[in-house]
């Protein structure tokens, strides 16, 4: 009695410790366990205050950051950037033609109010943001009547149907492979309808109380420009939210006081919300061995390249220009000009691996665009035999907007191009609506400035927005052979177009349509006991990740 009794005391006085004290470390694998800290707070600051707390008109990666951790929808994407069910029970039947998805959804989720969701709240949902007309309502555009709510002729697409309580249909006007991923972004994540009819449709996003979303946290106050808070909704239908019992933000525009109170230990982490350090302070963390371990460079889903506009001027033609452009491409040294922009690899860092960057599905490897392999030689002698009395870039200029970082940059490119080329290149600096509206509606410089960052983890978001025919890319890239490819990709499951894709990818290194500069890379500064945090090539991991261990 005496054996079994000190042996139940036992496993209780266990059960009890590991409850209160003890989180496994996420990966397993036998690590030591952690010590949680009293105080669960998770607090960092941000340059700017959130600008749209309505998922129908958030448009900018930092206020997606903050609020995927207040609303949800049918899917989430984990650390590893793979798509997993959220509000589904898993993925949709798909038709034999592909055009019809059938979602099925669980039965227990709630708003952060306790409201049940349902069918009903995804038709109200996806409607809405359609009829809004955020910048990212033509995700919805592949859906049968989205055209006619984006033309105010209805405020219903017709290829959303409710089929029960728990389950509802898309249909598409043709087969879209990436429909499955556009449906786990921002503008497709739930509101709560009654919640809009009480409080205002225009007003109900600006009140704490009022911000009802279904995901794992909710905010509790908000003083615009200045501060924001959140806690984790109780008996969340997702299951544990996690170790942290309060987020606190605060609104500071001055990168040196973030530092400083970030070593003060006020802050737990710089980087949430697409956050950067001053370039002093990135410097030092990265250099120093001692501080080393609390800095994460991660490819931020951002290329850079050199545009060349192949419709008109001396790089036009995709065989005619196609020296020309090789010899200007060539004669970069990439690792020189990283060193001039990229603050010793920790804003950015050479772009050799084509067009996709580092980090997301397409991404083709290192070293895998021969055009970037600087040859100052040969790319003189493949220049002069191209353009011999230099008549064809009399007069060249590099296009940019307004920006110190476009500006360092083709600077670095003008003189390299100067002496590895013996051309004079000069730089021309366009205000930021000028230069785009010149660009890509009109195809207007003969180089330029591109850059893109990825909008969701899927090769059609660069191929289509940038080189088949009807993109707005600024290179005026005629190939119907190449947008043809695209398409029939753009139709397939993911798994079955990546290689379309990748080919793709190489015909436009083939016919030097980009002369690929750098990749981005996003920062991520965190104390030693802040575990969990950082993030993936383009969100912040969730704050359900995070953890302060004892300290």
């Amino acid at each position: 009695m005496r054996v079994a009794l000190a042996a139940a005391l036992a496993v209780l006085l266990l059960v009890t410790i590991l409850v209160a004290v003890v989180v496994l470390a996420p990966f397993g694998g036998g690590s030591a366990p952690e010590v949680l800290a009293s105080d669960q707070t998770l607090s960092f600051p941000i340059a700017q205050d959130v600008a749209d707390f309505d998922p129908a008109q958030i448009s900018s990666a930092a206020d997606v950051d903050v609020m995927h951790n207040v609303f949800s929808g049918l899917y989430k994407f984990d650390q590893k950037l793979q798509e997993v069910p959220d509000l589904a029970i898993g993925p949709p039947i798909i038709s034999l033609n592909g055009l019809t998805y059938t979602f099925q959804l669980r039965h227990d989720a709630k708003f952060s109010n306790g409201d049940p969701i349902t069918a009903d709240d995804f038709l109200y949902s996806w409607n809405r943001a359609a009829s809004k007309q955020g910048d990212y309502a033509s995700l919805f555009g592949p859906m049968v009547g989205y055209q006619a709510v984006a033309d105010g002729r209805t405020t219903k697409m017709s290829g959303l149907v409710k089929l029960d309580a728990y389950s509802f249909t898309t249909t598409l006007t043709k087969p879209a492979g990436y429909w499955l991923t556009t449906v786990a972004l921002w503008p497709f994540w739930l509101v709560d309808s009654k919640v809009i009819a009480t409080a205002g449709d225009n007003v109900w996003f600006t009140n704490p109380q009022t911000l009802i979303g279904s995901g794992p946290f909710r905010m509790t106050a908000h003083s615009a420009g200045q501060a924001l808070d959140f806690e984790p909704v109780p008996q969340w239908y997702g299951g544990s939210t996690g170790r942290i019992t309060h987020v606190h933000i605060d609104v500071i525009a001055d990168q040196s006081v973030q530092i400083s109170r970030y070593e003060s230990g006020l802050y737990s982490l710089i980087g949430y919300a697409r956050q950067g350090l001053p370039p002093t302070a990135a410097v030092r963390y990265t250099t120093d061995p001692k501080l080393r371990s609390q800095l994460q460079l991660i490819p931020a889903g951002l290329t850079f390249w050199a545009g060349f506009n192949l419709s008109k001027g001396p790089f036009a033609g995709i065989a005619s220009g196609l020296a020309g452009r090789h010899a200007f491409s060539t004669a970069i040294d990439r690792s020189a000009l990283a060193a001039a922009v990229c603050n010793q690899g920790t804003a950015c860092v050479p772009a050799t691996g084509g067009l996709i960057s580092k980090g997301l599905v397409g991404y083709l490897s290192d070293g895998a665009d021969v055009n970037t392999k600087f040859d100052a030689a040969a790319a003189k002698v493949e220049y002069r035999k191209w353009d011999p009395n230099g008549t064809k870039v009399k007069g060249l200029t590099y296009t940019y907007d307004t920006d110190p970082f476009n500006k360092a940059v083709c600077a670095n490119l003008v003189a390299q191009w100067q002496k590895n080329l013996g051309v004079t290149v000069k730089c021309l600096e366009i205000d930021r609506k000028t230069f785009f509206d010149q660009r890509n509606g009109k195809c207007a410089y003969p180089l330029f400035r591109q850059s893109w960052s990825a909008d969701y983890d899927h090769p059609q978001d660069w191929f289509d927005y940038l080189f088949v025919a009807s993109s707005s890319g600024g290179s005026c890239y005629a190939n119907p052979a190449f947008d043809k490819s695209v398409r029939a990709a753009d139709q397939k499951p993911l798994a079955a177009a990546l290689a379309d894709y990748k080919a793709a990818g190489q015909t436009l290194m083939s016919h030097i349509a980009f002369a690929g500069l750098v990749y981005g890379v996003q920062q991520y500064l965190a104390h030693p006991w802040v575990k969990g945090v950082g993030g993936n090539a383009l969100y912040d991991f969730a704050w359900t990740d995070a953890r302060i261990v004892k300290h």
